[in-house]
């Protein structure tokens, strides 16, 4: 079995891949710190994310929301003078209705994700980071935002200076993250190229997920969403220059480097290997670049057997 942690669309990507490898024995942990609630509804972008794109539904040109997706509702939102910042297509709709209708009956998140990628069709086991609510707040120099205020409202164009992920204190790991972190047959655990800071570290600061790593005693690789000093999709590369941070795997390497024993990069910066290396890492350098469903494929089968030289 593999655990990925994912957030957003190339995490969203690369779990794809992994469960077209693995089907049932993956396990795909995602970050819910981007949560919020919009016009009354729970919205979970990730956690949306992955299970559209593993589901098949996923709208492949927006790299968010629904395939062959309808604006009804938010074209009557807007006449009737409502917030349309956040798009909320009508099959979209739909997912936010059911989490909404269940949350208030008790179910956890855990429970309505389950729910919901079951009439899916996926195999592959999608959790979120945790049942207790966690809000990111970027620090800026125009003060503190709420995360998808920043990322969607103001299109990231504010400079940040730093995170703060509300409510991680009181957060826990859910029983089934435990169950698929102390899994007998665990053999991997794989961070998705999703952004280090907003979509990887509030998973890996909910208070004891660090340890379950440690006590799962396999190895931990990341891949870099950083590719020749961009990201593909994104502001990773943005944040990294306004933490005065240069954007590069190595960058990414750095920040991971208590964590992981492995990072997949892409050939375009494999000079920097020597220096990932350097801190204890080991590298491997591939096309990471995924424009189809076989390049998914392809990514996973690398990270996986990648991951498996490292246990020997």
């Amino acid at each position: 079995m593999i655990v990925a942690l994912a957030g957003g669309v190339g995490g969203g990507k690369l779990a794809d891949g992994l469960a077209s490898i693995l089907g049932g024995r993956l396990t795909v942990i995602v970050n819910t710190a981007d949560d919020f609630e919009h016009l009354g509804l729970p919205i979970s972008p990730d956690l949306d994310t992955v299970m559209y794109t593993l589901g098949g539904i996923a709208n492949a040109e927006a790299g968010w929301g629904v395939a062959h997706e309808t604006w009804g509702f938010l074209d009557q939102i807007a006449r009737l003078g409502g917030p349309t910042w956040f798009r909320l297509g009508d099959r979209d709709l739909a997912t936010h209705v059911l989490r909404a209708t269940a949350l208030r009956a008790g179910a956890s998140l855990t429970e309505i994700t389950d729910q919901l990628c079951q009439r899916l069709g996926i195999a592959a086991r999608i959790l979120p980071m945790s049942d207790q609510a966690v809000r990111t707040i970027v620090h800026s120099l125009e003060g503190d935002l709420p995360f998808q205020e920043y990322f969607v409202a103001r299109k990231c164009e504010v400079p940040v200076t730093g995170f703060t992920f509300e409510g991680i204190a009181k957060s826990r790991p859910t029983a089934a993250v435990k169950d698929a972190l102390e899994a007998t047959d665990l053999e991997a655990i794989v961070l998705c190229p999703s952004n280090p800071f907003v979509s990887i570290d509030p998973i890996v600061s909910v208070p004891g997920m660090r340890q379950l790593f440690i006590d799962a005693g396999v190895p931990v690789i990341a891949v870099s969403p950083i590719i020749g000093g961009a990201a593909v999709k994104g502001p990773a590369a943005k944040m990294m220059r306004e933490l005065s941070f240069e954007p590069s795997p190595a960058t990414v390497a750095a920040h991971y480097r208590s964590l992981v024993t492995g990072l997949v990069i892409d050939t375009t910066d494999a000079p920097l290997a020597p220096t990932i290396e350097a801190m204890g890492i080991t590298v491997h350098a591939t096309e990471t670049l995924m424009k189809d469903k076989s390049d998914r494929k392809r990514l996973a089968e690398e990270c996986v057997a990648f991951a498996r030289s490292l246990t020997h």
